[in-house]
């Protein structure tokens, strides 16, 4: 794929400037029609894009629809249905102080905006923080991943179809390509992937002083306590390990479960991952391969630092690896420290809550926290993490009305719903004071002083 290079990128962003500031993308009649074009876009490409998800991560089509075009669809629809809502001034009270002044929040766009997306769920992570960046009025240039080059290269072809590049355009290339679009100054960088490359955005951004929003990742826990339902929770786990062969930043990353329903927990998690693949699952269209060689080779090396008491099967020119189960893992070892981003469990044993919650905050916040049994409100109490599911894996990020994000090292600011509009939206004080009336208390020498105090 061909990178962008830097004079196109001048080029993008100067004519994104002079569109922007013309107004076009104010009204709410313009950015209804670009939300409108934008699901009309989605629909039309949702085959080609559900083929290059297929031919880049073996991805199939239902797992496509489920995790990457319905969740783009369910965002537009939501901000078609509360946009003029969003976008209307919000008046506040005025205290007593401000006799006379009418004070509102007026909802006004960043400005040019700069949207990075990872190679793991390619089209979701990039359009739904579009469809924020379309619907507060802000215009975009685009990042896909060179990882997936088949889903870029379709999402490209989608987009110059759909919108002029004065107001959304797509950039194409490796990390330095990265660098070069954050080398610049932005109104605001949208950046999903890595906490080691949200660092570097961050650094960079700090430069220009650029608001970020941080969506990365981290150890996500799956706490399986001993009121766990064994084989609901088994079932639910095994589902959430199993999406795109574990490579997704809210995956269960590590198992914690209880001695008392170790064994028993292990035996139907087993039989769960049995009864989601055929006997060959290399072989199954439901079972995604691993993105390329680097993270094969990476992943390859940690089924060395525990015992495998499932799985464990590798084919490096398909870049296969099948769930495995890791015990007997050492502290310290790799698998347990580096975020896994595939489909290995390793897993670690507790006696108490106690315990699982105090190995919980001894690490960075997670992007995600699951807990199987009858405490959570003791887990939700007790840690911290971007997002939690009880009882259930992943699907906080199904629901647009809750916000998606990490918190410390997981990440900063969220989105979905009005909090996307609101991302990429600056909220401004508007005071507006009447000229016929003017009260002299506010000025020097401040007469009446000691009355007009009791009023502040």
């Amino acid at each position: 794929m061909k990178n962008t290079t830097i004079e196109e990128i001048k080029e993008i962003r100067e004519r994104q400037r002079e569109f922007f500031a013309t107004g076009h993308t104010l009204s709410y009649e313009y950015r209804k029609d670009a939300l409108l074009r934008l699901k009309s876009a989605v629909l039309k490409w949702e085959k080609p894009m559900s083929d290059a998800l297929q031919t880049d991560l073996h991805k199939c089509y239902e797992e496509s629809y489920m995790t990457e075009i319905s969740i783009v669809l369910s965002e537009i629809d939501k901000h078609l249905k509360g946009l003029r809502r969003w976008m209307r001034p919000e008046k506040v009270a005025s205290p007593l102080k401000m006799f006379l002044s009418r004070s509102q929040i007026v909802a006004e766009p960043l400005g040019r905006t700069l949207i990075i997306a990872p190679w793991n769920y390619p089209v979701h992570l990039l359009l739904v923080p579009l469809v924020g960046a379309i619907s507060s009025g802000c215009t975009a240039v685009l990042k896909p991943s060179p990882y997936v080059p088949n889903v870029s290269k379709i999402i490209e072809t989608m987009i110059s179809e759909t919108f002029d590049a004065k107001y959304i355009a797509v950039a194409q290339g490796n990390r330095e390509v990265n660098s070069a679009l954050l080398s610049f100054k932005w109104d605001l960088i949208f950046f999903t992937g890595s906490p080691k490359l949200g660092r570097v955005v961050m650094s960079e951004a700090a430069k220009n002083l650029t608001p970020v929003v941080l969506e990365l990742g981290g150890k996500s826990p799956c706490i399986v306590d001993r009121t766990a339902d064994i084989k609901l929770a088994a079932k639910r786990i095994a589902w959430g390990k199993l999406l795109n062969a574990g490579q997704t930043c809210i995956a269960p990353d590590y198992l914690m479960i209880h001695r008392d329903v170790k064994d028993a927990f292990l035996e139907a998690l087993k039989r769960e991952f049995i009864e989601c693949l055929p006997p060959s699952p290399d072989s199954s269209r439901y079972f995604a391969r691993i993105v390329n060689d680097a993270a094969f080779e990476r992943l390859s090396a940690y089924l060395k630092e525990g015992k495998v008491i499932f799985g464990g099967e590798t084919d490096p020119e398909s870049r296969y690896i099948s769930l495995t189960i890791l015990d007997e893992v050492p502290e310290g070892a790799r698998v347990l420290e580096e975020e896994i981003f595939g489909p290995i469990f390793p897993v670690l044993t507790f006696d108490s809550l106690s315990q699982a919650i105090e190995r919980v905050n001894a690490r960075p916040k997670p992007l995600a926290l699951y807990y199987f049994g009858d405490e959570g409100d003791t887990v939700i109490a007790r840690t911290s993490s971007g997002g939690c599911c009880i009882n259930d894996c992943v699907m906080h990020i199904a629901n647009e009305n809750l916000p998606f994000g990490g918190v410390g090292e997981s990440g900063m600011g969220s989105y979905h719903g009005k909090r996307t509009f609101d991302v990429f939206t600056h909220h401004r004080a508007v005071v507006t004071s009447r000229k016929h009336i003017d009260l002299p208390f506010r000025y020097m020498p401040y007469k009446w002083f000691d009355r007009v105090k009791k009023l502040m």
